[in-house]
């Protein structure tokens, strides 16, 4: 019996001991958390996507709380409305940052690029663009096997079984840059969503060169600089074969897009153009 309680005192003595030294060692090392970290948390929209550049809310919370200025941090879901209030919680400003979406630049569709072979491996185009370029003629274009569809917390993206493009929908689309990251072939960005949603951009990452890039896919940009030629703001540059439009220089008067010889520049959410009446031919009538 004395054995027993012998060892129950000592059992006791060495828990009271860590007890106490951990108590200490709390007490050393504690760090007090700033209470305006979870007001900020509590203001965002609590989707860790990553979004914003951070792990989570909470790395973002605790960023901006640490931050001098907002300037540089922005929370694409919650959007000018949250950072509004995160500034407001901290006595800051928010930098008015301009609505961005997902744009999908490839128009490859099965009827513009033509099948060449058949995919039958695992559907996921990470592991497709690891083993070859595609059943396509364009090594750069959409794979279609759904990555970004898989990785949109926001049911933002879908494949469209018939053209086996994925399609943005503008309603649900946060910008949060998942299904960017998650493109193995880069043609998914993030744009400015533009006045009433009108966006123009080139449709294609193609570089190979303009007869390859055509032979491949008739929507190809095939990098004939026309489109560069006509745009009165220098917004258009030409680089690897390929057109770009810089977002922030394009004042949309869409004067690059009739030029395109291969329909490769699209137009958003724009209103019809009005179509030009035909030259009326005056006949001219010889005098007797």
């Amino acid at each position: 019996m004395s054995v027993l309680l012998s060892a129950v005192a000592t059992l006791g003595a060495i828990g009271a001991g860590s007890a106490a030294i951990l108590y200490f060692v709390g007490r050393k090392f504690h760090v007090e958390e700033d209470p305006r970290i979870e007001k900020v948390q509590e203001a965002l929209p609590a989707a860790n996507c990553g979004g914003c550049g951070f792990p989570g809310c909470a790395s973002f919370a605790n960023a901006c709380v640490k931050a001098e200025t907002l300037d540089d941090l922005y929370c694409p879901v919650g959007g000018q409305e949250t950072m509004d209030r995160v500034a407001g919680i901290l006595g800051k400003s928010a930098a008015t940052a301009a609505k961005k979406i997902a744009v999908v630049r490839c128009s490859g569709s099965c009827d513009e690029r033509p099948r060449l072979n058949l995919y039958d491996g695992v559907s996921n185009c990470a592991i497709a663009a690891a083993l070859y370029g595609g059943d396509t003629g364009c090594s750069f274009g959409c794979l279609g096997l759904g990555d970004c569809e898989e990785s949109c917390t926001f049911d933002a993206i879908h494949i469209n079984p018939a053209t086996m493009l994925p399609e943005v929908v503008e309603d649900k689309c946060t910008a949060c840059g998942a299904c960017v990251k998650a493109c193995p072939k880069d043609i998914i960005e993030l744009r400015k969503q533009g006045p009433k949603s009108r966006r123009i951009y080139v449709s294609c990452v193609n570089k190979d060169k303009g007869a390859v890039a055509k032979k491949a896919c008739n929507v190809a940009c095939i990098g004939c600089s026309k489109c560069q030629q006509v745009c009165p703001f220098e917004a258009i540059t030409i680089e690897n074969n390929l057109a770009f439009i810089i977002d922030d220089k394009c004042r949309l008067c869409r004067k690059c897009v009739p030029v395109c010889p291969t329909n490769s520049i699209l137009e958003l959410n724009f209103p019809p153009r009005k179509e030009t009446a035909p030259a009326v031919k005056e006949e001219v009538t010889a005098n007797a």
